[in-house]
């Protein structure tokens, strides 16, 4: 009689059930950790504009009409910490509701983390003073032939800087970011000396 042999056991799938497991648990802990940096430390943020001074170097006004040159002075800070890339950007000036002057803004790069001082300064077309868009004075106000009103000694312009570009995160995620800064600027109508800067 032939002897007998023990009958071999089978091998069970559990270790390479365990084995696929600890490769999913690992490959998910990769894909994690991207989007918690993305999240946290690398998150894009907007850029942050202050504008700092304005001023009119060149004014003069004759029979209610006002011509002027434009300078405004800013500050661009980058808070991320990639290159902050800017395009398609504008500074825009507006009185009584109406476009008065215009001008892009050259494209450029500012690095994480840096602060870049600015200054665009553009020369605004003459354009008529507007008594709806001046200041009430108390009291009566005497006539200068203009319908009854006389324009008053200060006026009041508005300029828009409008930033807008993109922050590539890692190397490879691209974010759109922008900022804007409004600005309410009081000019003395006889001299064209700034009276007070409110952003």
């Amino acid at each position: 009689m032939g002897k007998s042999h023990p009958p071999h056991n089978r091998p069970t799938g559990r270790p390479n059930f365990a084995s696929c497991i600890v490769a999913a648990i690992f490959l998910i802990f990769l894909l994690i950790i991207p989007f918690a940096l993305y999240f946290t430390i690398f998150k894009p943020k907007d850029p942050k504009l202050s504008v700092n001074a304005v001023q009119l170097p060149a004014f003069s006004i004759a029979n209610s009409t006002i011509n002027f040159t434009f300078s405004q002075y800013v500050t661009v800070n980058n808070p991320n910490r990639a290159v902050f890339t800017h395009y398609d950007s504008s500074l825009q000036l507006l009185y009584a509701g109406n476009q008065v002057g215009f001008m892009f803004i050259p494209a450029g790069k500012i690095g994480p983390g840096k602060t870049q001082y600015m200054a665009a300064t553009f020369s605004v077309k003459s354009f008529p003073l507007s008594v709806s868009g001046q200041p009430q004075s108390a009291g009566p106000t005497p006539s200068d032939g203009l319908g009854g009103f006389r324009v008053g000694p200060s006026m009041e312009i508005e300029s828009r800087l409008e930033m807008v570009g993109r922050v590539r995160v890692l190397h490879i995620f691209s974010h759109h970011v922008e900022a804007t800064a409004d600005c309410r600027v009081a000019v003395a109508v006889g001299d064209g000396s700034v009276l007070g800067l409110h952003c």
